[in-house]
């Protein structure tokens, strides 16, 4: 059998080794952010960049704050909406993603995702939201890296100052800011509980906090926030 022509196996290996420098690029700002809060993100850069397109003197709204100025409240209806295993996985419920697809084959479209919040970080920092087997499968390594050079408290600090909640605001300060007109860390549970259920999809829900569905939400969150298990 003959071998594969010389150009070939040289071509490949530039390939590789392309794709092993492109990761581990990734890897060093993982590195990097374990220790200094991330600026703007890959998200947030292109969603400003949608928001420029009809507005070109708009700024995001984004204020870092610290994982103790942020409400217990707040993390306990986040996990316990986003992520109620967020304590004990290692980056991926696979039960979740299981029931995920079973609701979207039942529904016949997708209603569900069953991402984890390391993996929506991992996402939100780095990549883009367009939906691909490339971008899953970059997003699966990065949620990796975060969750064995991380400990959860970070990744729950990242996330909370990192996650949109309406269209140019983003991380639980301006949340809390735009829709309450208080601090992260003065966030009441009812407050916090309609915070986390905005996350799935924060423009849509943005025009009508307080419709039916939202309300409804709220409460089932606000009965499951006592069982949330959040980092120290």
């Amino acid at each position: 059998m003959r071998s594969a022509p010389h150009w070939l196996k040289l071509g490949l290996a530039w390939m590789i080794g392309l794709l092993l420098l492109w990761q581990f690029w990734y890897l060093g700002w993982v590195a990097w952010w374990k220790w200094v809060d991330p600026g703007t993100t890959s998200f947030q850069s292109q969603q400003l960049a949608e928001i420029h397109e009809k507005n070109p003197q708009a700024e995001l709204h984004r204020q870092w704050v610290p994982y103790e100025k942020i409400s217990i409240q707040l993390k306990r209806a986040v996990v316990a909406a986003e992520d109620d295993k967020f304590i004990d996985h290692e980056g991926f419920d696979w039960d979740g993603m299981q029931k995920a697809i079973q609701k979207n084959q039942k529904k016949g479209r997708v209603v569900a995702g069953g991402s984890t919040i390391t993996q929506q970080l991992a996402k939100n920092l780095l990549l883009s939201p367009n939906k691909s087997a490339l971008r899953k499968g970059e997003e699966a390594i990065i949620t990796l890296w975060l969750e064995l050079l991380w400990d959860k408290r970070r990744i729950l600090e990242v996330y909370l100052n990192e996650v949109e909640w309406g269209e140019g605001i983003f991380g639980a300060e301006a949340a809390a800011r735009h829709y309450f007109g208080v601090s992260a860390s003065q966030l009441t549970a009812a407050q916090a509980a309609r915070l986390a259920v905005m996350l799935p999809a924060p423009r849509r829900f943005e025009k009508n906090p307080y419709s039916a569905y939202i309300n409804h939400r709220t409460q089932r969150i606000l009965g499951r926030m006592r069982y949330a298990e959040v980092p120290a």
